[in-house]
């Protein structure tokens, strides 16, 4: 499978990174943001000046004031070391929980390539480690011309990732369907030319049966290496640290100029 090259412009050169990487998973709710953060915390543990990226998030809280608040988001901020905002890190927040293409269009706000990349630029600029974030599976829609009149206006977070050329991580959420989920995301990743560096086994469902045997197929079958294999998790504060101790930062993360 090949697919096009990505649509998106590419991107002029760009400061050296200590460690860079796109998170991206085997489905919604697999742990991404979980991984994202641990990985931030590894990286700020080597003194690097770290930030996490969430390029589109949909579904969140209203605060007091007004303003749209998003878990994922607050925990990137919070796993990181640079003086950065929310907005800073997440150009486009949605209040409904669906596909970022839809809740864009509901919203009239959509989804601009642009914005996107100038966002990822401003933090290259000023980090040592950035960890980009998906939404969703790779290859989840930005942008969609649901009239048929744009073909141009079609593009996706494989898209992104693709005009990024950052190494990708992979979260396989460890449950039943996860051998094809994770090997139909390795060919997809493949397909747009981009480095598999590694993959986490989350554990989201405790109790998965024969869970030993699954991660040896997948050891076998994905070609990069376990990154390492998280316990179920319970939502508290901390998480990102617990994590992060069942982790380490693969080999190929540095990225030049």
């Amino acid at each position: 499978m090949k697919l096009a090259p990505s649509s998106l412009p590419a991107l002029p050169a760009l400061p050296a990174l200590q460690f860079g990487c796109f998170v991206t998973g085997t489905d919604t709710d697999v742990g991404k943001t979980l991984i994202a953060a641990a990985l931030l915390r590894l990286c700020v543990a080597r003194g690097w000046r770290s930030v996490g990226m969430k390029p589109v998030a949909a579904g969140g809280t209203q605060d007091e004031q007004g303003a749209w608040r998003n878990v994922d988001v607050e925990q990137l901020l919070a796993a990181g070391n640079l003086p950065v905002t929310a907005d800073d890190i997440n150009p486009y927040r949605y209040r409904e929980a669906i596909a970022p293409h839809l809740a864009a269009a509901h919203e009239g706000r959509p989804i601009e390539a642009s914005v996107l990349l100038a966002s990822y630029q401003q933090l290259r600029q000023q980090a040592e480690a950035l960890v980009v974030e998906g939404a969703g599976g790779f290859m989840v829609p930005l942008a969609n011309d649901v009239n048929g009149d744009d073909a141009g206006s079609h593009y996706g977070l494989d898209d992104f990732a693709a005009a990024l050329q950052l190494p990708v991580i992979l979260v396989v959420g460890m449950r039943l369907g996860c051998l094809n989920h994770a090997l139909l995301t390795q060919a997809a990743i493949q397909a747009r030319g981009l480095k598999l560096a590694g993959w986490v086994a989350n554990r989201v469902t405790p109790q998965m049966s024969c869970f030993e045997e699954n991660l040896a197929t997948l050891q076998s079958r994905l070609q990069a290496p376990l990154l390492g294999v998280v316990p179920h998790l319970s939502v508290r504060h901390g998480m990102a640290d617990a994590a992060a101790a069942c982790l380490r930062l693969p080999l190929s993360g540095k990225q030049g100029g």
